[in-house]
């Protein structure tokens, strides 16, 4: 039996997102991203609720400051007394795993979603992706970005603005674009 376009998606296989069934999922992640990032009213712990409600997994103490974007939601899990800041993007179409007692900054983008580098496959509208693994205690400076496939080891340190393109070992502080471990 042929895979779903979702389950192409999810295995990380060229996929069409435009296919309905993602579609829909898209329009209702739409909608709890609308209730979301109108909640800014609202106790910690009511937004609290609506994470646990649309992601894979919330830790207790997690602050997630509005506005914040994703694809899906279902593919997020972030650990304990993890903070992130205003204007936060994850495109989740594989898992984005964010470990405990993490601070990211503003403006962070975190990618699963790639495309194909070949031009005619590209034109096709195919697209992949490739999880994210970001481990405890690690510091994502502002505007940090996190490529596809990437994995950050746990008491890393990202620099404001950097993009990460490799993996990052445990407790390297790593700058620049691409990003390089310092000194």
């Amino acid at each position: 039996m042929a895979l779903s376009e979702k389950q192409k998606m999810l295995t990380g296989q060229l996929y069409h997102a435009s296919c309905p069934q993602l579609q829909k999922e898209q329009a209702a992640n739409k909608q709890w991203m609308h209730r979301y990032n109108n909640s800014v009213e609202l106790l910690s712990q009511a937004r609290h609720g609506l994470l646990a409600e649309h992601f894979a997994s919330v830790g207790e103490g997690v602050v997630i400051r509005p506005p914040f974007y994703c694809d899906y939601g279902y593919n997020i899990s972030v650990g304990a007394n993890t903070f992130i800041n205003f204007n936060c993007v994850i495109l989740d179409v594989l898992p984005v795993r964010i470990g405990a007692d993490c601070q990211i900054g503003p403006a962070v983008q975190i990618y699963t979603a790639d495309h194909p580098l070949d031009l005619e496959v590209r034109r096709t509208g195919l697209e992949s992706g490739r999880p994210v693994s970001i481990g405890n205690n690690v510091w994502l400076g502002g505007g940090a970005i996190i490529l596809p496939g990437v994995t950050i080891g746990d008491n890393a340190v990202v620099g404001a603005g950097s993009v990460v393109t490799r993996d990052v070992p445990a407790g390297a502080v790593v700058v620049g674009n691409p990003a390089r471990v310092k000194g």
